[in-house]
């Protein structure tokens, strides 16, 4: 009974547009007094499921994430893959994927992606007369880079749901390969459609202007690869090189890029505390809830659920695979990552697979929820830059959810794609 009161008021306060974070804890609340446990320990629950020193490195990312969002790296990024890529026939769909690879790897949102890409790729695709939903499609789908390429703060809450089963530094490793081939699968399909709709190419604009834009992408890259860099090689800490990472893009900003103005640093605070703040609450709320998940032994009826329809591994792992994607497609990400983790996770190692690479297959699978209808915040931003109603962006956009659903068979059925690189610093 108290699991039905508090699956029940959940669904419930959802569906009465209630903030997902609020959801979850009075719900929780809700049930704890149910069966008539002390509220002080849900709120025990809260406070401890935030008191984690790892999570000081979400606001950092964060920061520095937005910080390069309005301080142009995105443009700089955009003139450099143009010039390396523009010559392929239909190649600003190429440059699109490749552009939102190597800014996924800075930002580390696929919501930051689709909007810094979005602004500028899909106006410039329209004026070289590529249709609206070619362009938005390529940018919302490429835009899932930022989750699977580290550094992520997504994998920093996974980390946290996992109870240190699966390191950040492990999920930083695990996201790499799974993430380059994602954004190579994506950048064949883009070169695929556009051949079938005979888009242009655009002319190469020669060596020197070539170096040139190199020159001023490289230290917006560098961002990336001192965070990941130095988590790696053992100098910092997650939260330390986030910290860093924040330091060195304002610096970049300031004195090389000289993008830094009051209106940037003001909005980019303002955004970093209210993602920094939503992302709090629902840890705290999650983790009361995740409690209750733990008490009703919801983990083992879920997966005495799946054991009654097939003892097959494989098929196994494909209902766990659609039974992410479908919640994916009309809740948050970071509140499923909170959620499904204590249900999700004791089940994939039942099957024998391992923390790290579960990470990477969730991240997959709720990060293209994001690009799906009825809820999906990247598709909703895409749509709205290139000005095209949803129904119209869907009908086109199954060639790029194939190739990522491709890459994401890989990841759960070949452990090393995504194991490869954690085993190497074993």
């Amino acid at each position: 009974m108290g699991l039905a009161i508090l699956f029940f008021l959940f669904i419930l306060l959802l569906a009465i547009n209630l903030p997902i974070a609020y959801a979850l804890g009075l719900a929780a609340v809700a049930t704890f007094l149910w069966e008539g446990i002390p509220v002080a320990i849900a709120f025990q629950r809260a406070i401890g499921g935030i008191n984690s020193y790892s999570l000081i490195a979400v606001p950092f990312f964060v920061f520095a994430g937005e910080l390069m969002l309005r301080g142009g790296i995105g443009e700089r990024l955009i003139n450099l893959c143009t010039a390396l890529f523009g010559r392929i026939r239909g190649g600003l769909g190429t440059v699109n994927v490749m552009t939102s690879m190597l800014f996924g790897g800075i930002s580390g949102s696929a919501v930051a992606d689709t909007s810094a890409i979005g602004s500028m790729m899909i106006p410039m695709m329209e004026k070289a007369g590529y249709d609206k939903d070619y362009a938005v499609n390529v940018t919302v789908t490429s835009s899932l880079a930022g989750i699977v390429i580290p550094p992520s703060h997504n994998m920093i809450l996974y980390s946290l749901a996992a109870g240190g089963a699966a390191s950040v530094t492990g999920l930083f490793l695990a996201g790499i390969v799974p993430g380059v081939l994602m954004c190579l699968s994506l950048g064949a399909a883009a070169y695929l459609v556009a051949l079938r709709r005979d888009y242009p190419s655009v002319p190469f604009p020669g060596l020197a202007q070539t170096l040139r834009f190199a020159a001023g992408a490289v230290p917006g890259l560098l961002t990336g690869v001192l965070i990941v860099g130095g988590v790696l090689s053992g100098i910092f800490t997650v939260t330390e090189s986030a910290a860093i990472g924040v330091i060195y893009t304002l610096v970049v900003t300031a004195l090389l890029y000289r993008t830094l103005s009051y209106a940037v640093l003001r909005d980019s605070l303002l955004a970093t505390v209210r993602t920094t703040s939503m992302v709090l609450i629902l840890v705290a709320t999650a983790s009361a809830f995740a409690y209750l998940l733990s008490l009703y032994r919801v983990p083992s009826l879920v997966l005495e659920g799946l054991l009654s329809v097939s003892d097959n591994k494989v098929v196994l792992l494909l209902l766990v695979n659609l039974a992410l994607l479908a919640l994916g497609t009309f809740m948050d990400m970071a509140a499923l990552i909170l959620i499904t983790t204590p249900i999700f996770l004791p089940v994939a190692r039942e099957l024998g697979m391992d923390p790290t690479q579960f990470g990477i297959l969730l991240m997959m699978n709720l990060g293209l929820g994001l690009t799906t209808p009825p809820v999906g915040t990247c598709l909703f931003v895409g749509c709205s830059i290139g000005g095209i109603k949803m129904e119209e962006t869907v009908r086109t956009i199954l060639p790029f959810y194939l190739a990522v659903l491709a890459v994401l068979m890989l990841v759960t059925f070949v452990p090393q794609v995504s194991l490869f690189l954690p085993g190497l610093v074993e």
